[in-house]
């Protein structure tokens, strides 16, 4: 799949492939030397489009179909993975993930919202879009991870939560704000990363962690860019003026202090080169995880609380002319 802002790296990728195949048939020193002016153009390119992405630019990218998903990196990162199923209430729901895994030598509990490649996988998966028996089942698996005082790691990548009639009389909303509450005072360390696509409460019910750590091409959001275009402006196709005001991509969040980490992609996206994506989050992730293994329960609490408690934080103008009244009489 080759998106819009990618065609004309695509055009120069095509030319080159054409100028490599008349050189394996005809080695020629002007090909050879048209072949690396070639390579160093698209490179040129990748870096200039790449750095200057808008928002909607890094939503296309975070909904790559060949984006890595969260069972990929079970794959990379973890080993010795065991799922668990089921919320002992309903059923298993399979858009979310979760099972015992070992990073390198130390046993961790993970969460992780996962979407289908195929057709009939995306039916499975529900698109990545969580029901209530989903979210209890996350909830259950972090109290055993507590019980046995194991880290857990959550992987965000959804649009939001099932909004289906079933799910809201399973009592969605109750399963989402239950999860805030009792995530907010676990007493183990909790790391959350995004992969793709973080929407609204459906992200949030398994992302209240003492660390946020959120790939660069990836996007975290009270609604997706067109769900704000419909009810702003009742069109949808205004979804890139949205994102940009949305202030959804990782660079914002950072600079708003909403997640601690920015980790990066290769160049072009995570979905170029799935081992050093999952390498960079592996790194991350131990990194912080090294960090926190040495605060106490307590401590964790805290930390967990004070993040959340200053998120949002502002001053009026009138408290400002007040204070700085105050100063000048001192």
């Amino acid at each position: 799949m080759i998106l819009d802002f990618e065609k004309p790296i695509n055009d120069l990728e095509k030319k080159l492939e054409t100028v490599q195949k008349t050189y394996e048939k005809h080695p020629d020193p002007e090909r050879k030397i048209e072949m690396k002016n070639l390579e160093k153009q698209i490179k040129r390119l990748k870096i200039e489009i790449h750095n200057h992405l808008t928002p909607w630019q890094r939503v296309q990218l975070a909904r790559h179909p060949a984006r890595p998903y969260f069972l990929d990196y079970v794959k990379l990162i973890f080993h010795n993975f065991i799922e668990i199923h089921g919320d002992r209430t309903f059923k298993d729901d399979k858009s979310v993930v979760t099972g015992w895994a070992d990073l390198d030598n130390q046993s961790v509990m993970l969460i992780g919202q996962q979407k289908g490649r195929t057709v009939e996988e995306n039916l499975m998966r529900n698109f990545g879009s969580m029901h209530p028996e989903g979210y209890r089942k996350a909830l259950r698996v972090m109290k055993m991870a507590e019980k046995f005082s194991k880290p857990i790691i959550t992987f965000i990548d959804t649009q939001g939560a099932y909004p289906g009639i079933g799910a809201e009389e399973r009592g969605q909303a109750e399963a989402i704000a239950r999860n805030l509450k009792e995530m907010s005072s676990l007493k183990v360390p909790v790391i959350t990363v995004v992969i793709g696509e973080g929407g609204s409460g459906g992200a949030l019910g398994i992302g209240v962690a003492n660390k946020v750590l959120m790939l660069e091409n990836s996007t975290y959001s009270v609604i997706s860019p067109e769900g704000c275009a419909s009810i702003l402006w009742r069109d949808a196709t205004r979804a890139p003026e949205a994102a940009k005001a949305l202030k959804l991509t990782a660079q914002d969040l950072y600079y708003f202090g909403v997640i601690d980490l920015i980790i990066d992609e290769p160049l072009g996206g995570a979905h170029t080169d799935h081992l050093m994506t999952a390498n960079s989050i592996k790194k991350e992730i131990k990194n912080t995880l090294a960090k926190l293994n040495k605060l106490s329960s307590k401590s964790l609490v805290s930390q967990r609380y004070h993040k959340y408690r200053t998120l949002g934080e502002y001053i009026e103008k009138n408290q400002i002319k007040t204070s700085r009244k105050k100063i000048t009489k001192k």
